[in-house]
């Protein structure tokens, strides 16, 4: 009997199939997680089908490059870029010891996606490090919000262009969250939040580049939310996050990450990568407020945040003091 973690080649079909150079490449490829493989210099020497599906990037786009060469462009969630003195990969060739790791990548069409990676050394016979492989899968709301957009395409509350709910969805949603903070005292935030300079893009760029950043800032807000918290499109380049059982510090906090994610995500164009920032507004929802008056006061609040330079945060919440990149 061959010893637990040790493929026994010979004397079966199966033995024979293990024993084909390509069949290990073939399994990989029909994997339902992402997986890759580097060598000792980080080039990607296997990219397989479901790595295509969560990026956009094809193998033929990929294959040959190195991992560093701002492809996914890995950031942790304080904006830090991973990919030159902190690539788990790099780290994991070096000692031998595994990683797994909360990372945000870029994917083709410029938004960011929270992914959960799992990183380990790939060794020769006689035990030393050839290369790495890297799975990973996606681990963000992006489900859970395509699940709630089919639901709500029947009834009209899905904007046409971004494919997340729209304002008509808000107004249902924001009088029912007030009736539960009346009732039960189920606390949210509510943030406005407003593209920087949109105007911009559709002056130089044309409004097919504006629409597909409108498209990346819904697509990367929408990755990173929890299951309970909602972002629509408010009209124009204006979306409204509700963050649902957040108090103290979390909703100033994750707005942070939220404009970090924005910042970090780069549209490609044919005059190269588009840059976005964002600002926001955040309050906190009272039993006294209304629909209105609590839009009003976020709305305000994100004006602040234009007038005070952009791409900023303007809260009446609790303090927090962001990690430095």
């Amino acid at each position: 009997m061959a010893a637990t973690g040790v493929i026994q080649t010979g004397g079966s079909a199966l033995g024979a199939a293990l024993s084909e150079p390509d069949y290990f490449l073939e399994v990989l490829d029909g994997l339902s997680d992402a997986v890759y493989l580097v060598d000792r210099r980080r080039t990607i020497m296997f990219w397989n089908r479901e790595c295509e599906r969560i990026t956009g990037y094809s193998a033929a786009e990929v294959v040959g490059r190195h991992c560093f060469d701002n492809i996914l462009r890995h950031i942790d969630e304080n904006g830090q870029h991973l990919c030159f003195g902190l690539c788990p990969l790099a780290h994991t060739m070096k000692d031998g010891a595994p990683r797994q790791v909360r990372v945000w990548l870029h994917h083709k069409e410029g938004h960011r996606l929270a992914v959960r990676v799992g990183v380990n050394a790939i060794r020769d016979r006689e035990g030393k490090i050839i290369g790495a492989i890297e799975t990973f899968a996606d681990d963000s709301a992006l489900a859970t919000t395509q699940e709630r957009v089919s639901e709500l395409e029947q009834i009209a509350m899905v904007d046409a262009l971004t494919g997340i709910p729209n304002r008509r969805f808000l107004d249902m949603t924001l009088s029912s969250r007030l009736a539960e903070l009346r009732r039960h005292g189920s606390p949210f935030a509510v943030v406005f939040c407003d593209i920087d300079n949109f105007k911009r893009f559709n002056d130089e760029h044309g409004h097919d580049v504006g629409d597909r950043v409108l498209r990346m800032v819904a697509t990367t807000l929408s990755a990173d939310l929890r299951g309970n918290d909602t972002v629509v499109r408010f009209g124009g380049e204006e979306f409204v996050l509700l963050l649902h059982h957040a108090t103290g510090e979390a909703p100033t906090a994750a707005c942070e990450r939220f404009r970090r994610l924005v910042a970090a995500s780069s549209l490609d164009t044919e005059e190269g990568p588009l840059k976005v920032m964002m600002s926001l507004g955040a309050t906190m929802a009272t039993p006294s407020d209304s629909p209105g008056s609590v839009l009003r006061r976020a709305d305000k609040l994100l004006y602040q945040s234009k007038r005070s330079g952009r791409n900023r945060i303007s809260t009446d919440m609790a303090p927090f003091e962001p990690a430095t990149n």
